[in-house]
């Protein structure tokens, strides 16, 4: 992975300032993908070894690489490195942006491998291009074949294939519905499963009879498999009911369009209930792997913390809920460490991973990383020596460019000294230019992983 910077004018302050920021890359390289795949992929001789199964090359007639996600080109880069010349074809969809740091050379058999890019998170019209072209890749295939499919999150919005008399448009209408009313991921994508062709599943039936095996990079809480990118190769446990409950749960039935009103509604849609779908056979030959995870990333930032003379903690990989709310909390906590000693002495270094939501009540520009942060500002005003660091670890927050942001005790009094009030832009959900005036805004740009976010609560 390439090496990002990761100081932002609160940091460069700071006489911790460096070693947090190796604290942060340690983070995201331990969840580096192509690191990530080559520990479950590896090849000897004619033998493909993938987690504990072991394929004799020589017998099958084909394998083929497909894929989607954030992390799609580094995993699909060592998939392709692994089974170099008996690779026959490929295609991996990507988010825009996410193809410039493809390490070089590439190995001969990465011409075999179509990468693509496409809009997310709502979805575009080269996600369903490739998601048709994707089909017809899968086409034809036998029980000589194997397919190898590389997952991350992003890979719901990116690989999209409506369902009939449901268009493009209407799920790009529902998707920025669902985005802007503060639903969870797992609400989100249980709508995705609902009315796509190859999301809840639907990748391992088009891939059947082939074998199917799927290296999963989780960007969900609690790594459901059939959450991560819609899982496109896990059965689907969910039904219409449950889609319609979470249109009615935000009030969003008003807001959908007709056709996927009517499409849920339907009782002859053939959405197959949790029974039919745990014994669909189209999954007999299907295997998923986890491979990485928000978990993995906050251990190694807590070792190196560890090593830099921090006591660490890792409080959860489970944090939920509103932005806002979760950075008061955790702004809180990291008071108490600074003024009492506890949870933690100093030097401290706590750890928060997850993912929140954010409900979109003003017009302003940001991402659910910066609106925890902007939160924090206020509790953490005039306190010495404190640093808290939100971040996504895709290197996107949200709709922006940034990955996140940084607070100290120092920057309320820099915004005041700017005539930035906290509360007037969290109201108005405007974290990223409250963030950019100050130079505290995360820019690392893409990180080619996707693990969910880490907030690091930092006391020295």
């Amino acid at each position: 992975m390439q090496a990002h910077h990761f100081f932002t004018a609160s940091l460069r302050r700071e006489p911790r300032g460096a070693t947090i920021t190796q604290i942060i890359a340690t983070a995201l390289a331990a969840v580096d993908p192509a690191a990530a795949v080559a520990r479950y992929l590896r090849r000897e001789g004619n033998t493909l070894l993938v987690g504990e199964r072991r394929f004799d090359l020589a017998t099958l007639d084909r394998v083929i690489i497909v894929g989607a996600g954030k992390a799609g080109a580094p995993m699909a880069y060592a998939a392709a490195q692994v089974l170099d010349d008996k690779l026959s074809a490929g295609l991996v969809v990507v988010k825009d942006g996410h193809l410039a740091e493809l390490p070089q050379p590439t190995p001969p058999s990465f011409g075999r491998l179509h990468l693509v890019e496409a809009g997310h998170p709502v979805p575009d019209e080269r996600g369903v291009a490739a998601a048709q072209a994707m089909v017809d890749l899968l086409a034809d295939l036998t029980e000589r074949d194997l397919v190898l499919a590389v997952i991350s999150g992003g890979g719901s919005a990116l690989l999209t294939l409506p369902v009939p008399g449901v268009s493009l448009t209407d799920l790009q209408q529902l998707t920025s519905a669902l985005l802007a009313c503060g639903a969870t991921i797992g609400e989100i994508n249980t709508l995705r499963k609902q009315l796509d062709q190859l999301k809840g599943g639907g990748l391992a039936h088009i891939a059947a009879p082939a074998t199917l095996i799927t290296l999963i990079l989780s960007d969900v809480v609690g790594n459901p498999l059939d959450i991560i990118a819609s899982g496109p190769t896990v059965p689907n446990p969910t039904t219409a009911v449950d889609a319609l409950s979470i249109l009615d749960r935000y009030d969003l039935v008003e807001q959908t369009p007709p056709a996927i009103l009517a499409y849920l509604q339907d009782s002859n849609t053939g959405t197959r209930s949790p029974e039919q779908a745990s014994g669909d056979q189209s999954f007999a030959r299907v295997s998923n792997l986890l491979v990485g995870d928000n978990r993995q990333a906050a251990v190694a930032a807590l070792e190196k913390a560890r090593q830099a003379g921090f006591a660490p903690l890792l409080l959860t990989t489970s944090l939920e809920g509103e932005a806002r709310e979760a950075g008061r909390m955790l702004a809180a906590i990291l008071r108490e460490i600074a003024l009492s000693g506890n949870p933690l002495p100093r030097p401290a270094c706590l750890i928060a991973g997850g993912e929140t939501t954010v409900t979109l009540r003003g017009n302003g520009r940001g991402g659910r990383n910066q609106e925890l942060a902007l939160a924090a500002v206020k509790a953490l005003d005039g306190l010495p020596d404190v640093a808290l660091i939100a971040l996504a670890t895709d290197g996107g927050d949200g709709p922006t460019d940034a990955a996140g942001a940084v607070v100290t005790g120092a920057t309320a009094e820099r915004a005041r000294a700017l005539g930035l009030d906290p509360d007037a832009f969290l109201a108005n959900n405007d974290a990223y230019h409250f963030f950019q005036a100050l130079d505290d805004l995360l820019l690392t740009g893409p990180t080619s992983t996707n693990v969910n976010d880490l907030t690091l609560l930092f006391a020295w």
